[in-house]
């Protein structure tokens, strides 16, 4: 065996979890971190299929697809324990999974408190819980991150609907607690894109996105792999990064008309 196939062969593959692995955003952040190197535990609550297509497509060994409910302690629990019983240790943790619908700001009686409570739910608790269950294996790698996808929302006070914009405002105050408490072992950063194309953003009118990609500095609106790629910034290129909040909204926020 050749030197190099010899280092090849001791290496221990790093692993990433993705929650949320079969939405636009997520099915991205999956495919780019399968050609990196990761093995990547695609997790998905319902879309089972569109989990198990993603992963058949991917480059690399060691993907699975594995049901993960962000609101379910044993969902989170029994992945800990999958994990735990598997070589090597968890290198990444992506918290994709979320949710919304869009409800007018100045309704305050149509955002109703089952609503309120779901989007916190699945926003803030699942992604608090799924650092808290699998913390012990992050905590066995050599350099581990905590990727929370956020949302320019929690900034701007613009979104789907009021508790949806609080609840990424909330979870990018979770990302520099927790920077702090996990530090220095765990990395924990927030991604906050803007708009970004896709399923969600299909089912706005087209001169509403189109308002806001004029009004953006950059001239356009994020493609599920502008997020992708800031996710693989921060884990490749910013290892003296934690607590901070990685902007992927063109300078949405500036204001432009």
């Amino acid at each position: 065996m050749s030197e190099s196939m010899s280092q090849a062969a001791g290496r221990v593959m790093k692993t990433a979890v993705v929650t949320g692995a079969s939405g636009g955003i997520g099915s991205a952040i999956t495919r780019r971190l399968a050609a990196e190197g990761f093995a990547v535990i695609a997790g998905y609550h319902r879309a089972v299929e569109r989990a198990d297509s993603l992963v058949a497509s991917l480059p690399g060994q060691g993907h699975r697809a594995v049901r993960i409910a962000v609101d379910e302690p044993q969902s989170l629990a029994e992945l800990s324990q999958s994990l735990e019983e598997s070589p090597g240790s968890l290198d990444l943790l992506v918290n994709c999974a979320g949710m919304t619908r869009s409800v007018p700001h100045d309704d305050l009686d149509a955002l109703d408190d089952a609503t309120i409570d779901e989007i916190f739910t699945i926003n803030w608790r699942g992604p608090f819980a799924a650092v808290r269950a699998l913390r012990p294996l992050l905590d066995k790698a050599d350099s581990a991150v905590v990727v929370n996808i956020s949302s320019v929302s929690g900034v701007t006070g613009q979104g789907s609907n009021v508790a949806y914009c609080a609840s990424k405002a909330a979870l990018d105050s979770m990302t520099r607690s927790l920077a702090r408490a996990l530090a220095p072992s765990i990395r924990v950063v927030s991604v906050s894109p803007g708009w970004v194309l896709g399923e969600y953003a299909d089912q706005v009118p087209s001169a509403y996105l189109e308002a806001q990609r004029s009004g953006t500095p950059l001239g356009r609106l994020a493609t599920a792999d502008d997020v992708a790629s800031a996710v693989s910034a921060v884990v490749q290129d910013l290892p003296f990064t934690t607590g901070a909040i990685i902007s992927v909204d063109g300078g949405r926020p500036l204001g432009v008309t």
